[in-house]
Formats: C-alpha cells, structure tokens, sequence
C-alpha cells in the first residue's frame, strides 16, 4: 500500500508540472484526465484496506477511515472534473495561456486536496491547507477580469487570517501535547489522542476554539463565510466544482481531527455545542440568502454553506447514526454540488451569461444537462432516492436519538426553506420560456456544448443513486470506523 499512497501524491503533482511546460492543446487535457482517474482509482484501491485498519508510513503520512473519506470525496471530483475541464476549457476562446494556468492550476490544487488528509500531523495538515489557499486563490482570478481579481484578494485576505488563527491552534495544540509527549512531541494526531485524558484542559480547548473558527473560515461557515460567493462566482466552472464539492470538505477535515482529542480529552459536550451553535447559524445565513439571489453560482455558493453548516451539526448531534450520515454526507455532497456546478457552467457557456433572469427554457435547450442540474438540485434538497436524503435523515436521527429536539427540528425546517429557495430559481431557468426580448433559445439554437461536459454529471448521478439507494459493503464499513474515530456518543 506504500506504493500507492506514494504514487497518489506523485501524479497530480507530476501532471501539473507535465501540464505548465509541455504543449497545451493536446497534451494537458489528456493528462490531466488520465490524472484525474488514476488518482481516483488509487483512492478506491486503499478502500478494502483502509475500511478494516490504518495505514502508517514514513512518519508523517497515515491514512485512517476518517481521511479516506475525504480522500474519496475529493478523488471522485477531481477525477469527474477533469474529464468536464476538456469540454470547458476548449469554449473559452483564449488558447494557450489561459488553458495552460487553468490545467495546471487544477491538478495541483487537487494535488494539495489529496495531499491534506494524508498527513499524519496537525503541522503537515495546516502546511497543505495553506497550499490549497494559494493554488485556488490564483486559479479565482484566473479569467483576468475586475470581478475576479476581487473576489480572489477577498479570499486570500480572508482566508489567510482564519488559517492565522489556524496556526495558532497549531501552537496550543503542540503547547497542550508537549506536556505529556515532552518537548519533542511532532504534532502527531495519532499520540495527541492517545495521551487525550492526560492534556491540560485550557490549551485544548483554546486550540479547538481557534480551530473551528480559523479552519471555518475556510469551511464557509458563519460568520467567516464573506469570501465564499465572491469566490465561487468569479471562479472557472470546474474550479468552483471542486472549490465547494471539495476544498470545504478538506477543511472542515481539519476541524474534525482537532475534534478528536479535544472530545477526547474534555468529554464531547463542549465541541460539539461549538458546532452545533456555528452549524445553525450558517445553515440559517444560507436559507435567508438563497433566496433572491441573481447569479446561479452564487446561487449554489450558499446552497454550499447551508451543507456546511449541516455538517457541523450532525457532528454536534454526536450520535453515532448522525456522525455516520455526516460521512456520507461528504461523499454525497462532493457529487451532488460539483453536479450541480458542472450544470451551471453549461448554461453559463450555453447563454454567455450567469444571470438567472436571462437563462431561461433550459431543459428544452440543453435535452441532457437540464435533466441532470434538476436532478443535482433535487439531490442538494435531499429528495429520494439521492445519497443527500439518507445522509439527512440519518443526521435528524440522530438529532433525536441524541434529545436534540429543537436543533433537529430547526434543522428540517430550514433546510425546507433552501429547497422552496433552490428549486424556485431552478424552475425559472429550466421550464419559463425564453421571452422574444431575450430570444435565448433562438439564438443559441439547442444542444449541448460538448460531451465533456455531460458525461461527468451522468457519472455523478449514478453515485448520488448508489449512495442513497445501497451504499457498498466496504463503504459502510470505513464510515463505521469513522465513526469510531471520531468517538460517537452512545
């Protein structure tokens, strides 16, 4: 298993090199695919392994349930995007420079994705955070516009103060492990948890506090979320799929491991209500934002930290069957999200435009990508049979079983409200008829920009189905480990 946890941070790397300095045209989208799905194949390959014990090498890498959760959710979309990129790329008209950052650019921002939960210590994890803040900053204000450039030094000045304060958790959390570990402790997690009862409280509950807020900030969550719309609307389409379906996720891995020892060490009540009171806020920010809203990325930016926030609050529920959909819920939401993202950018590249009020009669203009963006839509507002619903209904479960009444009841309510929200605007751009003024359809004739663009979202659906219908065998196995790791209330 070495070899492959090795090989999967040598191939994205390698084909973003391969990508910067070889001929564009031809060469980068074949690689870049064929990156893509090794790295994604690599990903499955460490499954049956990983799902019954964990993998430890080199001293500073290790791959446990919970990281090969993310590992997947992350590898399923770089994996899908890549193959979307070859359509997209190949309609915005500027050849070769913009295609050579943008194929560049993807891989090693999915590089440092698959990089970040394979670190064996909190130092190594910040380290690959900080990178995927660099790397997807750049590629923000990649299209050269004002918008862009915006939104790309609104997210860096942001971001970097939240992984400030990231750093500093990094410190309390050595400051808290040197006590018992000496003063050669590395930042292992694996000790940090082991010796957890033995840590002095106040430092690990101040790293947990800096954690939660400074890692949020790259989460989305409330009220460190101010970068997230900028940033995904301004963004190349492919960039904002893996931006929401998996940057977020990466970082909200980095609130889960400070999670593991701090509940570990001072009981599991203080974290979760941290979570808990962060995870209710957003996803109420979310359903009062998703309304109105005329940009459809922006649409979906918020729809994104409404699923943060439910994130957030099924590990504040802290039942095992909530923490179990919570798993699952970072897997569905990586496809149903970089789905719907996949989506808007045809319509985008179809209408030349991201306003809502001129895509109009989509679903007859576009015969496959309107179908799939109403089923991405549906499965973002946990309809059956999607892998969202089961995910959400095991998090309200657990909500209940837990005796959290109120929050499980807030949480169904507003997560009704993002739907009436989500699939209002839906409805607008896929079944109103184009006015004469507008003569979209008209004048864009009907059809699909290009196959790239359609196969990933067909592949995306089917494992929101297989998610929400029969999840594998050893699927279901790794999110019971992880749901031991992290240390389920009973």
């Amino acid at each position: 298993m070495i070899a492959v946890v090795l090989t999967l941070l040598i191939v994205p790397f390698a084909a973003a090199v391969a990508c910067a300095v070889l001929p564009t045209k031809r060469i980068a989208p074949a690689i870049t695919v064929t990156a893509g799905v090794a790295s994604f194949g690599l990903v499955l390959a460490l499954l049956p392994t990983v799902a019954h014990h964990d993998l430890n090498y080199l001293s500073y890498l290790r791959v446990d349930a919970l990281s090969e959760i993310f590992l997947l959710a992350t590898g399923f979309l770089y994996a899908v995007v890549a193959i979307y990129t070859v359509g997209y790329a190949e309609r915005q008209g500027h050849y070769p420079r913009y295609a050579r950052r943008l194929y560049a650019g993807l891989n090693l921002f999915a590089w440092a994705m698959l990089a970040a939960p394979l670190m064996s210590s909190l130092a190594l994890l910040w380290i690959a955070v900080e990178i995927t803040t660099i790397v997807s900053a750049l590629l923000v204000a990649i299209e050269d516009t004002d918008g862009a450039a915006e939104a790309a030094w609104k997210y860096v000045l942001i971001a970097s103060a939240g992984l400030g304060l990231g750093l500093l958790a990094t410190v309390f959390a050595y400051f808290a492990g040197a006590q018992v570990l000496g003063e050669h402790y590395n930042l292992a997690i694996a000790p940090l948890i082991h010796v957890a009862a033995q840590l002095p409280a106040t430092p690990v509950r101040l790293a947990f506090l800096l954690a939660l807020v400074g890692y949020g900030t790259k989460v989305g969550l409330f009220p460190v979320h101010t970068w997230l719309p900028d940033a995904h609307s301004e963004a190349p389409t492919p960039v904002s799929a893996l931006l929401s379906g998996a940057l977020l996720a990466t970082s909200f891995y980095a609130i889960l491991r400070y999670y593991q020892f701090t509940a570990a060490a001072l009981g599991s009540g203080f974290p979760r209500d941290a979570l808990l009171a962060f995870g209710i806020a957003s996803l109420l920010l979310a359903s009062l934002y998703v309304f109105g809203q005329q940009d459809i990325k922006r649409l979906l930016a918020y729809s994104s930290i409404e699923h943060m926030g439910i994130l957030a609050i099924g590990v504040g529920f802290g039942a095992p069957v909530a923490l179990a959909g919570v798993m699952l819920h970072v897997l569905a939401h990586a496809a149903a999200k970089g789905n719907a993202f996949m989506g808007a950018g045809v319509f985008v590249v179809k209408y030349g435009t991201k306003q809502i009020a001129t895509i109009r009669g989509a679903l007859d203009v576009l015969p496959w990508s309107g179908p799939l963006f109403l089923l991405a839509i549906f499965a973002l507002s946990a309809l059956p049979p999607s892998g969202i619903f089961r995910s959400e209904f095991q998090i309200v479960a657990g909500g209940l079983a837990g005796g959290h009444y109120a929050a499980a009841a807030v949480l169904v309510v507003l997560v009704t409200v993002v739907f009436f929200g989500l699939t209002g605007a839906s409805t607008r751009i896929l079944l109103t008829p184009a006015p004469r003024s507008l003569s979209a359809a008209a004048a864009i004739g009907r059809g699909e920009p290009s196959a790239w663009m359609v196969v990933p979202a067909v592949a995306g659906i089917v494992v929101l189905f297989i998610l929400g219908l029969h999840p594998p065998g050893e699927l279901t196995s790794l999110i019971s480990r992880a749901v031991i790791q992290l240390g389920a209330v009973r």
